[in-house]
């Protein structure tokens, strides 16, 4: 369960998460940006089946798009955490706001792999951060504070002050880099469609550039050509389904936006080098779950190969 500060028709900027039980793997899916902390409990991020653990006085960042997350309570207490969520146009605002009262100018020189290839970072809290969502929490129990778009908007410029002035690191490079609002609307597009049968010039008309404009800003965003990306997120979502759910690999498949069953196992295997049956079992013990291959799994498996 979760309670937040504002109706979610509001889109509020600040939500507290508590959840009681554990409930295995979930999809997140961003259309704005998170920072976030860690107040109990153990959370989980996903990048394919291997996972980064955040802890208690963790800070994290979440970009725009689909995140696979797993959060433990502990102790029998709940897992609870604070998101702060913002857009572009909200930073922009807020790194002005500082520039013109405080004179806060702002660099960044931190650039690692999990900043440049990672839609998700962690790092521990040092001391300010700590104390600063300390206070949001008990501001969050003040009824007072929910309604208050003043006091909220005065907790986002204090946590931007305190990632922005802080020492550069990957939190200070992730929050920096989602200031440019054509960057976000070309990175939402590109999210927006990995699970729907769009062809790449499609998209590039969604984007409003020419094909060879949209190829060349998306291997400057994500890396690699646009049609390998797609198959690679949607492999990597599969991958999920199969360690998280006792859905056939038909159903999975289909789900994932694959044209058929024998498609989807024949460039799973090509990028794992095992079948989506072979993953399964193989990854259902070491992550701590028992399922079972349904019958007729093993039957769409066979006739696939």
């Amino acid at each position: 369960m979760h309670r937040s500060i504002f109706s979610s028709a509001q889109q509020p900027m600040i939500v507290k998460y508590v959840e009681t039980l554990h409930n295995g793997i979930q999809t997140q899916t961003l259309s704005r940006y998170a920072i976030g902390f860690i107040l109990r409990g153990t959370k989980y991020i996903y990048d394919g089946d291997k996972r980064q653990t955040l802890s208690k006085g963790d800070i994290f960042y979440l970009g725009i798009g689909h995140h696979y997350i797993e959060n433990f309570p502990e102790n029998g207490q709940p897992f609870e955490q604070i998101l702060f969520y913002y857009t572009p146009e909200d930073l922009q605002r807020i790194l002005l706001h500082l520039n013109i009262t405080y004179g806060l100018n702002i660099s960044n020189e931190h650039s690692c792999e999990n900043c440049r290839n990672r839609a998700h970072v962690s790092m521990p809290g040092w001391n300010s951060v700590r104390n600063f969502f300390s206070n949001t929490n008990n501001y969050l129990r003040d009824e007072d504070f929910h309604h208050d778009e003043t006091a909220e908007n005065i907790k986002m410029t204090e946590l931007i002050y305190l990632l922005a002035s802080h020492e550069d690191c990957c939190i200070k490079s992730k929050l920096l880099s989602t200031v440019d609002a054509a960057k976000e609307n070309f990175e939402q597009i590109v999210y927006d469609h990995i699970f729907k049968e769009i062809s790449i010039e499609e998209l590039s008309k969604l984007t409003n550039r020419s094909l060879t404009s949209f190829k060349k800003e998306f291997r400057r965003h994500f890396q690699m050509p646009p049609h390998k990306w797609y198959i690679r997120q949607r492999l990597m979502h599969s991958r999920l389904l199969l360690i998280s759910t006792s859905k056939s690999i038909s159903e999975i498949g289909n789900e994932c936006t694959f044209p058929n069953t024998s498609h989807f196992i024949k460039l799973f295997k090509k990028e794992y080098q095992m079948t989506p049956a072979t993953y399964r079992n193989r990854h259902i013990t070491s992550l701590g779950t028992e399922k079972k291959t349904p019958a007729r799994e093993k039957s769409e498996i066979r006739e696939a190969l």
